[in-house]
């Protein structure tokens, strides 16, 4: 994988915010179980090829991917002592491995996630077949070092039909000794020919407890918060990205505003949703845009799991579901053509009304 050169770095789209990105984590919480599964299918000599890395946004599923990948670059022999006396999937992050890793510069490795839009300083929408192609070229030609080649997808939401016809393609024939970790939110909206040949692990959210933990190991600002770690741990939802969010003042504070529209759903608060669509309006508010629709696509994930958990059929969901759809195409759409974020945000906030509508009747 080529790695950018200082001088041309860009933000990584598949990082949250300041934090550190997940290739760089080296501590792993509340997965043992998920993580013993992996090295077990290792150890077997009978790894699938594919996995499907399922569960709530920021509980870890990036990270886990990522020390599986550097696990199996560090120990390529499945039948190995090292591998024999492993008791789980960390590796040192003095390994020469883990520095490679660090700096994107290992050659039998794909990363496909939104790259960066040269000329319009932001990421593109989705992940686009091109990037697909370019990125799986190296499943075409031996591994450069005989071990591996994996293929970390992250997250496979942001694929568009295009770009996941292109990876299905490449995962129907795999070479041997190929990989695919494939990170997802929402797994039910992956493609059904590509679930068919992964096998799925998914990740529970973390306790309160394990969210600070995580926390607190990122370092510097977080590692002195005290308190303040605590508190938004409690709020997280078991979600280490959302706890990130409550931590930072301005974007605590939208989503809050956010959430309070949300809540009286089916009634609209037309002059809060106004609101709402002056303060993300601009090209200068895009971090305020990501936090609302972060918000909302939080919200409707939240309705779909309380709805489970109450035992409501496929039809009292189906809603919920559609809507998701068609607010995830809007902001694509918004984003891709730089469209004006206040008609938008009128938009969703009517659809959500309905769907709420839809939903209780």
């Amino acid at each position: 994988m080529k790695k950018r050169s200082v001088d041309e770095a860009a933000p990584e789209s598949d990082c949250a915010g300041d934090a550190p990105h997940p290739r760089h984590n080296h501590l792993l919480f509340g997965h043992g179980a998920a993580e013993r599964q992996l090295l077990e299918a290792y150890r077997s000599g009978r790894l699938p090829q594919a996995w499907i890395i399922g569960g709530l946004e920021g509980v870890g599923k990036a990270t886990l991917a990522w020390r599986f990948a550097r696990f199996l670059f560090a120990n390529p022999l499945f039948d190995s002592p090292e591998v024999a006396r492993a008791s789980d999937l960390s590796v040192s992050p003095d390994h020469p491995v883990s520095h490679r890793i660090d700096s994107l510069s290992i050659g039998d490795l794909a990363l496909l996630r939104r790259e960066w839009n040269e000329k319009t300083k932001k990421h593109f929408t989705e992940i686009r077949m091109d990037d697909v192609r370019d990125a799986l070229d190296l499943f075409h030609h031996a591994a450069g070092e005989g071990g591996w080649r994996i293929c970390i997808v992250d997250c496979a939401e942001d694929l568009n039909r295009s770009g996941a016809n292109a990876l299905l393609k490449v995962m129907e024939e795999p070479p041997p000794r190929s990989l695919f970790l494939i990170v997802s939110h929402r797994p039910a909206r992956i493609l059904p020919t590509i679930r068919s040949r992964c096998r799925m692990l998914q990740l529970e959210p973390l306790t309160a407890d394990q969210v600070s933990q995580a926390l607190f190991s990122l370092g510097e600002p977080w590692s002195h918060m005290g308190a303040e770690i605590d508190a938004a741990a409690q709020r997280a939802g078991g979600s280490i990205k959302q706890a990130l969010r409550y931590l930072d003042k301005d974007t605590n504070e939208l989503a809050e505003s956010v959430e309070g529209l949300l809540s009286r759903l089916p009634q609209v608060d037309w002059h809060g949703v106004h609101r709402l669509g002056d303060q993300i309006a601009g090209s200068s508010a895009v971090d305020d845009f990501y936090a609302v629709t972060d918000a909302l696509f939080d919200w409707l994930d939240a309705q779909v799991q309380l709805g489970a958990q109450a035992g409501e059929g496929a039809d009292r969901l189906a809603p919920y579901a559609e809507v998701w759809e068609k607010v995830a195409d809007a902001v694509r759409e918004a984003e891709a053509l730089n469209l004006d974020k206040r008609p938008l945000v009128l938009s969703i906030f009517a659809d959500l009304a309905a769907a709420v509508r839809a939903a209780r009747s």
